[in-house]
C-alpha cells in the first residue's frame, strides 16, 4: 500500500522528499503488504517485541500483525525472490505500526535496505552517508549528531576472552538489549546461584539446551510445550515461555572471572570521537593481551570510507557500549538525532545475522527514518 494514500499530508511530505532523494540516489522503490505473518519477528526480532505489536489472527488461526518495521519482510521477499545474492538496494516508504511510548503506534517511516554488498566497510559508510544527505535536505539548518557502534568489535572481545559459545551468546543478547551491565554485577553471581537451584528440576532439560543454537533450542522447547497441550498462559504463548525458558537455562553457563567481567566493563566505558576510541581500544588490547586487531582494523576502515564520504568526525561519537535493541543487527549501527532531541530521527545498522538465520549468507545493511520526529519541529 503506498504511504502516499495513507500519510498524513504534513508527513507524507516529508516523507515523499526523502523517498525521492533515495530514488536519485539509486535505490529502487518498493512496497510490502501491511499485514504480515508475526512469528518472523518474535523468532528473528526476539519475543520482546510482542509487547510492540499490534496483533490478530487470521481464519485458520495463524497469527498475524501489522508492519512493525521493513528490514525483516523486505529480506524474506527478496530471498523469496530467487536473486539473492544480487546486489538490490530498496527504499519503502509508508506507514508501520509499533506500541511506543509517547508517541502514536502509527507512524510514517522510510526504510533503506541495501542487500548483497561485499565491500561492507563502504557499504556501511555509504548509507550512513547517504541517510544523513537526505535528512539535511528536509532540515538543512539543523547540526546533526550522530553515534555509531560496531557489535562486531564486541562479538570479537568475547571471542578473545575465550568464553565458551553458550556464555558469549548469552553475553551478546545481554549486551544488545542493554542489560549487559546488570549482569555484571558483583552481585549478580549469588543470584545465579540462587537460580541455578531452583532450575535443578529441569536439569535433564537444561543439559540438553546447553551449547544448542537458540533458535532450535527454542524450537525445542516449543515442541515440547506443544505436546504438553501448552498453548498460552497468563496471557504468554508458548513462544513466549519458550524464550524465557531459555533464557533461564543460559544462566547455566560459564561464570565471568573478576578479571574477564573488568575486561568487559572498561570496554564498555569507551566512548568518544572515532579516532579517541580506537585509541583507547588499542590501549585496552595492549594492556589485556587481547587480539582485536581484525575487529579494529575494519573499525578504523569504516571511519576512513565515512571521512572520504563527506561525515564529519566532529559530529559523531563512537561508543563502545551503543547497540541497536534488535536481536539480528550483527555489525555497525548507529542513530542520528536532532539538536536537543530526546529520540532520534533516523538509525540503523548491518544485518547479516538476519539473513544467516533464515539460511542464506548475505551482507545486509540498512535504515529507518522517522517521519513524524521530522515534521512540525517534533523532538
Amino acid at each position: 500500500m503506498s504511504s502516499k494514500r495513507t500519510a498524513e499530508p504534513g508527513k507524507a511530505d516529508v516523507g515523499a522528499q526523502l523517498h525521492a532523494h533515495f530514488l536519485r540516489a539509486g535505490f529502487a522503490g518498493a512496497e510490502l503488504p501491511i499485514l504480515q505473518n508475526a512469528e518472523p519477528f518474535f523468532e528473528l526480532s526476539g519475543e520482546d517485541i510482542r509487547r510492540r505489536l499490534f496483533l490478530t489472527a487470521d481464519e485458520d488461526g495463524t497469527e498475524m500483525c501489522l508492519r512493525p518495521e521493513f528490514t525483516i519482510p523486505a529480506a524474506r521477499a527478496y530471498l523469496a525472490s530467487g536473486i539473492a545474492p544480487k546486489l538490490t538496494q530498496q527504499v519503502f516508504f509508508g506507514p508501520v505500526f509499533r506500541h511506543r511510548v509517547g508517541e502514536s503506534g502509527e507512524f510514517a517511516q522510510v526504510g533503506v535496505e541495501s542487500f548483497g554488498r561485499s565491500d561492507i566497510e563502504a557499504a556501511d559508510a555509504d548509507v550512513l552517508a547517504e541517510v544523513v544527505t537526505a535528512l539535511k535536505s528536509v532540515v538543512p539548518d539543523e547540526a546533526l549528531s550522530i553515534t555509531i557502534g560496531d557489535q562486531g568489535l564486541f562479538s570479537a572481545l568475547l571471542a578473545a576472552l575465550a568464553l565458551d559459545a553458550a556464555t558469549q551468546r548469552r553475553l551478546a543478547l545481554a549486551f544488545s538489549e542493554g542489560r549487559l551491565s546488570n549482569l555484571l554485577d558483583p552481585a549478580r553471581p549469588k543470584r545465579a546461584e540462587g537460580e541455578a537451584r531452583g532450575l535443578a528440576r529441569y536439569s535433564g532439560v537444561l543439559d540438553a539446551l546447553k551449547g544448542a543454537d537458540p533458535v532450535e533450542a527454542k524450537a525445542f522447547v516449543k515442541d515440547l510445550l506443544s505436546m504438553a497441550g501448552i498453548t498460552a498462559t497468563g496471557g504468554r504463548s508458548a513462544a513466549d515461555i519458550a524464550g524465557r525458558f531459555l533464557e533461564r537455562a543460559q544462566a547455566e553457563t560459564q561464570v565471568l572471572g573478576v578479571e574477564q567481567a573488568e575486561i568487559l566493563r572498561r570496554f564498555l566505558a569507551i566512548s568518544g570521537g572515532p579516532d579517541a576510541v580506537a585509541a583507547q581500544i588499542k590501549a585496552l588490547a595492549k594492556d589485556t593481551g587481547l587480539d582485536l586487531s581484525a575487529a579494529l582494523e575494519r573499525f578504523e576502515t569504516r571511519i576512513g570510507f565515512l571521512e572520504a564520504r563527506g561525515i564529519a568526525l566532529s559530529s559523531v561519537t563512537a561508543k563502545c557500549g551503543f547497540a541497536r535493541a534488535m536481536d539480528y543487527y550483527s555489525g555497525f549501527v548507529f542513530e542520528i538525532s536532532r539538536p536537543g532531541a530526546t529520540r532520534p530521527v533516523a538509525a540503523g545498522g548491518r544485518y547479516d545475522r538476519l539473513f544467516e538465520r533464515l539460511g542464506k549468507a548475505v551482507p545486509g545493511i540498512g535504515a529507518a527514518i522517522w517521519v513524524d520526529r521530522l515534521e512540525g519541529g517534533a523532538k
